[in-house]
């Protein structure tokens, strides 16, 4: 897959800073952020703090892991590791997913909010799921599309970060509100441009292919 150097230097840069920031969540106290919109209740739930850390633990092993595997050269050279590094993100996303299903239970928002990060965690499991199939049955092309699709989803962690300050910032709407939306927004916009950026490779990748077979035809024609 061929992405722009500096696009996939953007999407390296925050997939590490957001892949290590939940080392602060071990190393201070962070009273504020995302707890410090929980309730009592919930911040004492014994079973919510083991999901929570477990998630945000795993969910930055996928984003850490994922992100390296669109280079290709790389890919190419590092088989072993690139086959490793992909087991390594989708166990991940297995058990990220799972916890990110419960926590989305007691999602700051009420229902729309938890809606959203249920519906992330289901297709974050599904895509990823349909990834490990594809290449299991060596389809290759097709195990790459549900690569960016799964990867799109675990870059939703970044994208959450970046929509909540601007629309809070930026259109002036209360945290509340900012926080439903991009419950939704911070996933299912990253689909559509997994879809774009699957779309256009395909056309690039039919116009080589095309290329070469006037080529070739031309050549001993």
């Amino acid at each position: 897959m061929k992405f722009s150097k500096v696009y996939f230097f953007i999407i390296a840069f925050f997939a590490i800073g957001v892949g290590i920031y939940p080392l602060a969540y071990f190393l201070f106290e962070m009273k504020g952020g995302l707890l410090g919109t929980k309730t009592p209740e919930v911040l004492t739930n014994t079973n919510w703090n083991i999901a929570f850390y477990i998630h945000i633990s795993f969910g930055a092993f996928a984003m850490l892991t994922g992100w390296p595997q669109f280079v290709e050269k790389w890919r190419q050279q590092k088989m072993n590791l690139h086959r490793t590094l992909g087991k390594i993100y989708l166990i991940s996303v297995l058990i990220s997913g799972i916890t990110g299903f419960y926590i989305a239970l007691y999602a700051t928002g009420g229902i729309i909010a938890s809606l959203g990060f249920i519906g992330m965690s289901l297709v974050w499991l599904l895509t990823s799921t349909q990834a490990y199939r594809k290449i299991i049955n060596l389809n290759i092309n097709s195990h790459r599309k549900w690569m960016i699709r799964s990867y799109a989803i675990t870059f939703s962690a970044v994208s959450l970060r970046l929509w909540l300050p601007a629309l809070q910032f930026g259109i002036g709407l209360d945290f509340m509100t900012s926080y439903k939306i991009v419950a939704w927004i911070s996933w299912v916009l990253n689909l559509f441009i997994a879809e774009w950026i699957i779309n256009r490779t395909n056309k690039y990748s039919n116009y080589q292919v095309s290329g070469i077979t006037k080529f070739t035809i031309n050549k001993y024609s």
